[in-house]
């Protein structure tokens, strides 16, 4: 299908989606893309980047290995991410800090009806997938609750930390930014971007390269040979992820940094009732119903041929 203009800037609003979500500790951008409808073509086109390309390059010319490469669709999705990641992650840190009940809410909403568009793709249900759906779910939990590591500024580990987070940032319901606070280099990433530490970011970047470009293969098989499996696992992923954006929590330990500033490090999700402080039911409640439409414009878009 030949694209048009206005195709390719809805697809970098896309992207703006997935670089926000993904910004925020608890929420993949791997979701977005999927109740987006651009989830697949991501996959194929990223597990299609191989030597084969370099060669289309050097024999036919760039026009040819531009097309195979899907350059648009990339070019268009990469510059709404970078553009929202980048600047979406300041405005995430003060949200987290200063109103976290409310963009939590916001992000749970989105999450729950994430489930439904994601599970709604599975085309016959049977124990396999009922037991993968479980399985998915209990893996999610589990990492949500992983307390985060001391933070970690070798370079070898920054590059490893770019790798792992990539693979979860196009998981839906898996957190790329919340596996980077688990393995301890959220705050060196938001730090390198805020002040521009080019040589950190090329390092994180390289890692989330290589990570990207391997893991995309393994999806691209999973979902050509075990369609409703992969599915059934992402669902269960996404339904497990919600006890990380349950908006009441109430903090069990606390990390004091090298500056004296006090950060929540163990929490546990509690009832609105019993939240140590104002729950902003409502407020809570009306973003949650915003952030759950959300989802349904996202899909409406996804599904305009």
């Amino acid at each position: 299908m030949q694209r048009r203009f206005y195709d390719y800037l809805i697809i970098s609003f896309k992207g703006l989606a997935m670089g926000a979500a993904d910004a925020v500790p608890g929420v993949s951008g791997g979701t977005i893309a999927f109740i987006s409808g651009i989830y697949e073509e991501l996959i194929t086109t990223i597990s299609n980047i191989n030597t084969h390309l370099l060669k289309i390059l050097f024999k036919e010319g760039i026009k040819p290995f531009w097309k195979q490469l899907n350059g648009n669709f990339i070019l268009a999705l990469l510059t709404g991410i970078i553009i929202s990641f980048v600047s979406f992650m300041k405005l995430a840190k003060h949200l987290l800090e200063h109103h976290p009940v409310l963009i939590w809410s916001f992000f749970f909403g989105l999450i729950l009806a994430s489930i439904y568009f994601v599970g709604k793709q599975i085309t016959k249900w049977n124990l396999g997938t009922l037991l993968t759906f479980c399985f998915g779910t209990a893996i999610a939990f589990y990492i949500s609750k992983l307390p985060p590591l001391s933070t970690n500024n070798d370079t070898w580990f920054l590059f490893f930390s770019g790798a792992v987070a990539i693979c979860a940032m196009i998981l839906p319901g898996i957190s790329g930014s919340f596996i980077l606070i688990i393995l301890g280099t959220y705050k060196t990433l938001s730090d390198a971007i805020h002040d521009f530490d080019l040589k950190k970011i090329v390092v994180f970047a390289s890692g989330a390269v290589i990570g990207l470009l391997s893991f995309s293969h393994i999806l691209k098989w999973l979902f050509k040979h075990y369609h409703n499996l992969t599915l059934a696992a992402l669902t269960g992923f996404i339904l497990g992820s919600l006890n990380k954006v349950w908006p009441w929590k109430k903090t069990l330990s606390w990390h004091t940094n090298s500056k004296g500033i006090e950060t929540p490090l163990l929490q546990e999700s509690v009832s609105p009732l019993n939240f140590e402080g104002d729950h902003q039911l409502l407020f809570a409640v009306i973003l949650m119903i915003l952030g759950f439409l959300t989802i349904f414009i996202l899909e409406k878009l996804g599904s305009k041929k």
